[in-house]
């Protein structure tokens, strides 16, 4: 029998607590930190979240949904959607909710990991699944003053809902993916609005719709449309791979699809040219909406690109000098995504610290796994994120390895399998050069990026390339160690 620990109950925790379900490995635990399944779709609840990938596609393969209200759906939609493939897939008797994974220790004798909970209780499991997101830790932002600040005061991802903006002076840091769904929101409550630009985004239509009866009922019961239409978005995604990851040259139509729409949107010059990215496209992450420029321009809402010099108690003052009053602040900073599996404290073979083995950026092989930390399997890790497509697929590729380990574990008796360093080396050299190539490398400053310059969040080619490279698992590229069922090493 093989145990296995899985930390979160977002899409990755509960698509790999399926898939082992679904290969008879049963003897399985997830640990929440909250009351609820649902990772980063249950936290972020400020008005207007919604998903930007087309529904049919940003659902799991194995637990389609015909009924989505929209074609990109809601956040409340999501999150209930993950509450029902917990409860249809037999996951919830598997979850401990309410608890923390504070930190994670191997024991090479007995090959298995030690994971200590909040309140001092232990866990012990020979399989350590981490599925934590790379966006679960909102950024707060390093401005003067900050903590000075005498008015309402949070993150999008903490969404103070008994919050009430109306006649309110307001200030927004940030023009990320959160801050364009939110400030349309709540742009009409405020007396004064200002949006904090540091760099202006580019953004697109959004496609959306709400799906009428007819097309659910289609979906329902004509078998393969709801394939098809999966399909569809997934390779109409895909081809624009070539333009994030080969030949950055090869996204200008849709540049010119930005330039028109922009033009469109804001006729007033002045702002307009205060709204146009000086970064190439796609270098950050590419935004989608349909109200955020008409928010932009309500007669009360201001645009302000001026570097934010400190924050004072009831203010905010640029670097030209200016000071703005201000009841609330809302930060629309994003999230610390290169800070990965923190704060959880991760211990491997010889007492290595897994955080001190990343200060420079963090690396895995495939994504997945890290030298000297055997049985150890990261979600969503380093370099698997992408530009072009659905985080899903890569997610579902991921897991599909991963139950392949585990299944090799058990039925070969394997005590533990840790990734050969040169394997992850020569990977990682793999990955950083193709980097050098693509978009993501031509000069700006995202949240892809570390403090040093090293892109640890995108994978560098296609998807098609991702799931051929994960699609079987490859023994002779692990060191292994056989133990019978009390631990000694064999």
């Amino acid at each position: 029998m093989t145990s296995v620990a899985i930390i979160g109950t977002g899409f990755g925790g509960l698509a790999a607590a399926v898939r082992l379900k679904q290969a008879g490995i049963d003897d399985l635990v997830l640990f929440e930190k909250s009351s609820d399944v649902g990772g980063v779709w249950r936290e972020n609840t400020y008005p207007g979240a919604a998903c930007d990938v087309p529904s049919h596609l940003y659902s799991l393969s194995f637990a389609p949904k015909t009924d989505w209200s929209r074609r990109f759906a809601p956040q409340a939609e999501i999150h209930q959607y993950l509450r029902d493939v917990a409860r249809d897939f037999d996951v919830l008797p598997h979850i401990r909710f309410d608890t923390a994974v504070l930190a994670a220790a191997f024991d090479e004798a007995t090959g298995r990991w030690l994971l200590t909970l909040d309140g001092g209780a232990e866990h012990e499991a020979d399989v350590l699944i981490t599925a934590t997101g790379q966006l679960s830790r909102p950024s707060t932002p390093d401005v003067p003053g900050l903590d000075s600040f005498q008015g309402a005061l949070f993150h999008s991802a903490h969404w103070d809902h008994a919050h009430n903006f109306r006649d309110e002076r307001v200030a927004v840091l940030g023009t990320g993916a959160s801050a364009i769904q939110f400030v349309p929101a709540i742009a009409p409550q405020a007396a004064r609005l200002t949006v904090f630009q540091r760099s202006a985004p580019y953004v697109l239509g959004k496609p959306d719709r709400a799906y009428r009866a007819r097309a659910l009922t289609a979906f329902r019961r004509i078998p393969g449309l709801l394939r098809l239409s999966r399909a569809g978005n997934y390779f109409s995604n895909e081809l624009r791979s070539l333009g994030f990851n080969t030949e950055p040259r090869l996204l200008f139509a849709h540049r010119a699809r930005f330039r028109k729409h922009l033009a469109r949107e804001v006729p007033d010059p002045a702002l307009r040219q205060k709204l146009t990215p000086t970064d190439p496209m796609g270098c950050k992450r590419i935004l989608m909406s349909n109200d955020w420029y008409a928010a932009l321009q309500l007669p009360q809402v201001e645009v302000v690109d001026e570097r934010i010099a400190e924050v004072r108690p009831h203010s905010v003052v640029t670097a030209d000098g200016t000071e703005r009053g201000v009841d609330t602040i809302v930060l629309g900073t994003g999230f610390a995504a290169t800070e990965f599996l923190a704060p959880l404290t991760i211990t491997g073979r010889g007492g290595r610290d897994l955080h001190r083995q990343w200060k420079d950026g963090a690396s895995a092989y495939l994504g997945i796994v890290v030298p000297g930390f055997p049985n150890l399997f990261v979600l969503y890790g380093p370099n698997t994120n992408l530009g072009h497509n659905s985080i899903l697929v890569m997610l579902e590729a991921q897991v599909g390895w991963v139950v392949q380990a585990v299944r090799e574990l058990r039925d070969r008796r394997i005590g533990w399998m840790d990734v050969r360093p040169d394997v992850a080396a020569a990977f990682d050299g793999w990955i950083q050069r193709r980097l050098a190539g693509t978009v993501f490398a031509t000069g700006c400053h995202s949240w892809y990026l570390t403090e040093s310059g090293r892109n640890t969040q995108n994978w560098p080619a296609s998807t098609l390339t991702f799931r051929r490279r994960t699609r079987r698992l490859r023994l002779e590229e692990f060191e292994l160690s056989f133990h019978d069922r009390l631990g000694a090493k064999l």
